[in-house]
């Protein structure tokens, strides 16, 4: 997707002056000053010049000629759509599912079918998650980044071939905005229902000769609209504060030097699921309105977790890192590094029954890092018929973790599992293209990874309401080892200046990982294997009428073996828990479209569709319904397992997102917009097979938005709503316990945003 260009150049700031989204080197950090010194800032200099003085209503011209079927967003369409969490990325780009874990600051992303549901936070996604280029392995570290954006990327299919680390679904691209050469700088305060508020702020501009810098901030509160009826309280408030700097250095014309730094400070509350199916009568709380959810906190488990009683169903997570990037023209090509370090410190209490009876709180302790360093040497000429990349990837990630369980009720005790865990990546990725005479390209790379993970020190402890401990299960270490290779291959025909057609097939890789939550036996801390996916697609992009008409589409099939899913372990005398295990053998085919119309004078319309269907081919699992149903009637658990062979996997078959815009100069020297924005997904399964309350409905949101601006002026006024006609819809579910949820979307929110910018 390009979103449509408004006749306004981003939002005013710095980004529109210094971040031609068209440029290459925006393309790959999110800004054009981290590529190349002062030879490539003139460069993006001049074109600037050239975007602000030859109108374009289509954003990304440039991207219109590779051959990929990414989904491309501006800051101003984030900005526009109120992104400011990864979920919300989900309603701009087609098969893409990106959902909260059980209501939390953890994050499963989804890209057309593949993905992972890391309820134990401890294993790497189908889809890396990068900001400026650098990957986050553990994707809960990308939390609250989402402020003084330049653009976003999703983009689906195997990765790995050109940077970073080798993926079997895809990644997102998160750029933000880089220092600028002269001073800009802006707030923006969001006031909407339910108290909740936003403020953003930046400042940006030269320090010295050949040194500039950026800070950037962001803070949320309130927004709690979730309601616990025997509680007396309101859940969901938002308490969190971010803050970025950025520090670029251009010692010569052929180098640049950028140090970044961030902090992210979250002590939101969460919100809690809606149980709509308990298979133990004597636990069922009244099933709650749409609004409303229960949870408590006892006291022996305060203790235990070591926090207050009065404690909410919340997060207290502290987030920081830096990274140092520096690039290097060698003449011939262009040399760049990427250092890192990521760190997370995470206390995450939930109550994952929504239940006023303690059968089901979670607290969890997180303290993890991340280390990586990307060495990337990759040509510039870029009218030259062969372009070429190689580069080399090193990750280093340490986890310590401990969970607790309240079970209190439903056991009779409280469970505590601590383990660390160590993993370390390492791939060498090269990739070639070769443009042939009647503008026909070929392209591939390859990418080398070995991967090494060991689960250490993990045991279970028990405890009674009197904080003694019971039981103590020990277990042994275990180790997991990957080394394949994964790349891609195809063609590109250039047949018109606008339009282009290709094909690829890629294959995917991803390593396997660990459970490591509430174990009772050894044998659920069993490795699972490695997934890989051989993907096949074909695509065109067109601009039928350039800025009236934009159209682009792809269709593909995935060959996925092995594929990661949280699976149902049966532990005699105890109950469901959850372990991770594989599909040895399914398939994911779809199709998608995009298209951007500028059909008259002040009217812009922009519309995604993505269709997909999954199914099982060999795979036997769990019936959770059979277990659940024969424990309720003999009190003894069991396991009874199904061949799901040809069955649906339960992904969302088809989305829509799209916005229609209109935009039309009043009183000689403002802007007057309107318009509205909707979403659409399909129903989603939460089990294999899964009907009824283990599927998601189906839901359709719609949102409004009227803005005001000069037309060449530092503010903009704009009015908004969210869920214009207020649905009731669920946008994640869960099981825990004997206890089914859902977890509902957000209510109607009537909002204002007011923006000052020079």
């Amino acid at each position: 997707m390009a979103g449509a260009c408004s006749l306004y150049l981003g939002q005013g700031d710095a980004r529109a002056a210094s971040a031609p989204q068209d440029s290459p080197h925006a393309r790959t950090t999110g800004a054009p000053g981290a590529n190349g010194g002062s030879k490539a800032g003139s460069a993006s200099r001049a074109e600037n010049i050239t975007v602000s003085t030859v109108r374009r209503y289509f954003h990304f011209q440039e991207a219109q000629t590779q051959p990929d079927s990414a989904t491309r967003l501006t800051g101003e369409t984030l900005t526009r759509k109120g992104v400011v969490r990864n979920t919300d990325l989900q309603n701009l780009a087609p098969n893409v599912t990106i959902q909260s874990l059980m209501g939390t600051a953890s994050t499963n992303y989804f890209i057309r079918g593949i993905g992972m549901s890391d309820f134990t936070q401890n294993n790497m996604s189908s889809v890396m998650t990068y900001v400026d280029g650098v990957a986050f392995p553990l994707s809960t570290m990308s939390n609250g980044m989402m402020f003084d954006l330049a653009n976003v990327d999703i983009v689906p299919g195997p990765v790995g071939t050109t940077h970073g680390m080798a993926d079997s679904g895809g990644e997102v691209n998160i750029h933000t905005a880089d220092p600028t050469d002269t001073w800009h700088g802006g707030v923006t305060e969001d006031i909407a229902s339910y108290a909740r508020s936003r403020t953003d702020l930046y400042v940006s501009g030269p320090l010295a000769r050949n040194l500039s810098f950026r800070i950037a901030g962001q803070t949320m509160h309130g927004g709690g609209w979730q309601y616990s009826p025997m509680n007396h309280t309101h859940l969901g408030d938002a308490q969190e504060g971010g803050l970025r700097a950025k520090l670029r250095w251009t010692p010569d014309e052929k180098t640049e030097i950028m140090l970044t730094g961030h902090w992210v400070q979250d002590d939101s509350n969460v919100i809690v699921g809606r149980p709509v199916k308990n298979v133990l009568p004597a636990f069922s709380n009244p099933m709650p309105s749409y609004q409303q959810a229960n949870w408590n906190m006892t006291r022996p488990f305060a203790q235990l977790v070591g926090r207050p009683s009065t404690l909410y169903p919340s997060e207290h997570n502290t987030f920081w890192g830096a990274d140092l990037r520096m690039r290097r023209d060698l003449g011939f090509a262009t040399l760049q590094s990427i250092s890192a370090y990521e760190t997370e410190r995470e206390g995450e209490f939930t109550d994952q029954d929504g239940l006023t009876y303690s059968t089901g709180n979670a607290y969890r302790n997180i303290v993890a890092n991340s280390f990586s360093q990307e060495l990337r040497l990759a040509s510039q000429a870029r009218q030259a018929p062969l372009q070429w990349a190689v580069g080399a990837f090193y990750n280093r990630v340490r986890v310590l973790q401990s969970f607790y369980y309240d079970f209190l009720d439903y056991r009779g005790f409280m469970t505590e599992t601590p383990f660390r865990q160590n993993q370390q990546t390492f791939s060498q990725y090269a990739n070639l293209s070769y443009r042939l005479p009647a503008h026909v390209t070929l392209f591939g790379g390859i990418t080398h990874e070995s991967d090494d993970r060991q689960m250490l020190g993990l045991e279970t402890n028990h405890y009674n309401a009197s904080l003694q401990q019971i039981a103590s299960l020990k277990f042994h270490d275990e180790g997991a080892e990957a080394n394949q290779f994964s790349g891609n291959a195809g063609i590109q025909w250039q047949a018109r200046r606008n339009l282009q057609l290709y094909f690829k097939v890629s294959k995917g890789f991803k390593p396997g990982g660990f459970s490591a939550n509430d174990t009772v036996v050894q044998d659920q801390l069993t490795p699972f294997k490695p997934e890989t996916v051989l993907a096949y697609e074909a695509g065109f992009k067109s601009d039928i009428i350039p800025n009236v008409f934009r159209l682009n589409g792809a269709a593909f099939y995935y060959d996925y073996h092995d594929q990661q899913i949280l699976g149902i372990y049966v532990a005699p005398n105890y109950g469901t828990l959850g372990r991770y295990t594989n599909i040895p053998k399914s398939e994911v085919w779809g199709i998608e479209f995009n298209t951007e119309i500028h059909p008259v004078k002040y009217l812009f319309i922009q519309q995604n569709f993505g269709y997909e269907r999954g199914k099982f081919q060999q795979f036997q699992q769990v019936n959770l319904a059979t277990v659940d149903a024969y424990y309720a009637a003999t009190g003894v658990w069991k396991p009874f397992y199904q061949d799901y062979g040809g069955v649906d996997s339960g992904i969302p078959k088809l989305t829509l997102n799209g916005s229609a815009d209109y935009r039309l100069p009043v009183f000689t020297h403002y802007q007057w917009e309107t318009g509205l924005d909707w979403t659409y997904r399909d129903s989603q399964a939460l089990t294999p097979g899964g009907l009824g309350y283990q599927r998601l409905p189906n839901y359709f949101l719609l949102g409004a938005h009227m803005t005001y601006r000069p037309l060449k002026g530092p503010w903009s006024a704009t009015v908004y709503a969210t869920n214009l006609l207020n649905r009731q819809y669920a946008v994640a579910g869960g099981q825990t316990t004997t206890t089914y949820l859902w977890f509902s979307g957000e209510p109607r929110f009537i909002g204002g945003r007011v923006s000052l910018q020079y």
